[in-house]
């Protein structure tokens, strides 16, 4: 690909962000699409009818060209702690929304899902050089601290009206780790929003504030009132943001498969999760179909799917070694899978009050408080995990997906609607491979 690209002389561009669409789409297609009409037409065709809209979406990020889709789909009969909900799921992938349907429905004649928030708290650092005395540093911070939380009051009144604010300031020593380096570790309640935007201009205040009292601080050295502040940032590793989810029933209510007793499943399945919980290379796939159904969930109702993922493996990465974020016990006669995750979420700021779909989907979930979403987002997470397992342990999982990617073969060989009734019919009964499918669709047509 590179001596291609260096063939053509591609030249470096200025400017590009303050170009319009048609001249950044016209840019593109002369530089790297041959001046080909269709793949114009390909960007233009996602473009919403709506201008409005359109526009909407274009000033969502920068540079846009045009819309990229996912389907939004629903996960029906959720019984989360009495209240039957549907769940908005946004995600790509063949049989996700299947699997968490299917254990909802298995869920909701068991006593559904009971779901907790553990604790809400947020972190933010500010992170910085300090050359000289740790006693004086530390007494320092002892007398900044009270300036530090008045100098924020205009940013924290609003929060603070909602119940929500800056927890607590700590000063921590990292100069174990790296030579001069402390942190402002602080702790925050954001209530129903995120907060990312709010805990960085507190921390910026904070670093602001910090570094200019010390400039003053009679009892420091001229190098020690020279604090080097190198970045005031949030940390979206929140393990004290914390909610649980879990499912359990009488041993022998798990009898849904002919071939395997109630005892016999739970045995199998908690095994499955055991595997994972002390083989890395397991876990990653175990806590990635666990992530299917927390991403789908978060991206529907507007939230930040990157923060979440990173947190939550940073999550199952705490005790030093990669592991399973869901847990299976059998006791006295009872099975228990549950799942204890962090989760960072809002329900308001954000997209949550901008993108239209996202909206709906708050709607659809009965306009949920963050704690409320948490568990919603945290129940999505176990039912897939439940589903996978379930899967894996009796019948495998390409059983089932299979069935739901052949509808994406087919279409990628462009087969007419009434091909597609006739093959799905005929690999009710045969199992799907991508060259069994293309084999049974040239049959067909050349029968």
């Amino acid at each position: 690909m590179h001596s291609k690209l260096a063939s053509k002389m591609i030249k470096p561009i200025t400017g590009f962000s303050r170009l319009t669409k048609k001249e950044k789409i016209d840019w593109l297609a002369e530089t790297y699409l041959k001046d080909r009409p269709e793949d114009v037409a390909v960007l233009r065709q996602y473009w919403n009818e709506d201008s409005r809209l359109q526009q909407l979406h274009d000033e969502f990020t920068e540079n846009t060209l045009s819309n990229f889709y996912l389907p939004f789909g629903l996960a029906p009969n959720f019984l989360i702690n009495g209240d039957l909900l549907a769940i908005p799921m946004a995600i790509e992938e063949s049989s996700v929304i299947a699997a968490a349907s299917k254990a909802a429905k298995f869920w909701r004649t068991r006593g559904g899902f009971k779901a907790e928030v553990i604790d809400t708290k947020k972190i933010g650092q500010v992170h910085f050089n300090f050359f000289g005395n740790k006693q004086k540093l530390e007494q320092f911070f002892k007398t900044t601290k009270p300036k530090l939380l008045e100098a924020v009051k205009p940013i924290t009144r609003n929060m603070e009206k909602r119940g929500g604010g800056v927890l607590d300031i700590k000063l921590k020593d990292k100069t174990a780790e790296i030579d001069n380096y402390y942190q402002l570790h602080c702790e925050f309640e954001t209530k129903d929003s995120m907060g990312a935007n709010f805990i960085n201009s507190c921390l910026e205040k904070f670093a602001e504030v910090f570094q200019n009292e010390a400039r003053d601080y009679s009892d420091f050295s001229s190098e020690e009132k020279d604090i080097e502040i190198i970045m005031s940032i949030l940390s979206n590793y929140v393990p004290e943001c914390l909610v649980r989810a879990e499912v359990s029933c009488p041993v022998e209510e798990l009898n849904e498969n002919k071939d395997l007793n109630g005892e016999d499943f739970a045995k199998k399945f908690i095994q499955a999760v055991n595997i994972a919980e002390v083989e890395p290379y397991r876990a990653v796939t175990h806590n990635k179909g666990i992530m299917n159904g927390i991403d789908a969930v978060v991206l529907a109702t507007g939230n930040d799917f990157r923060a979440v993922e990173a947190g939550i493996h940073a999550y199952a990465a705490r005790n030093g070694k990669y592991s399973s974020l869901t847990h299976a016990s059998l006791e006295n006669g009872i099975f228990k899978f549950w799942i204890e995750i962090p989760l960072a979420l809002g329900t308001v700021g954000g997209l949550t009050s901008l993108h239209p779909l996202v909206k709906l989907a708050l709607d659809i979930l009965q306009q949920p408080s963050a704690k409320e979403l948490m568990k919603i987002v945290a129940v999505a997470g176990l039912a897939q995990n439940f589903a996978a397992i379930n899967s894996l342990t009796t019948t495998g999982i390409q059983q089932g997906h299979m069935k739901m990617h052949l509808m994406n073969i087919l279409n990628q060989h462009n087969a007419t609607e009434a091909e597609k009734k006739t093959l799905t019919k005929h690999f009710t009964k045969h199992t799907v491979t991508h060259s069994s499918a293309v084999e049974e669709l040239n049959k067909l047509r050349n029968s």
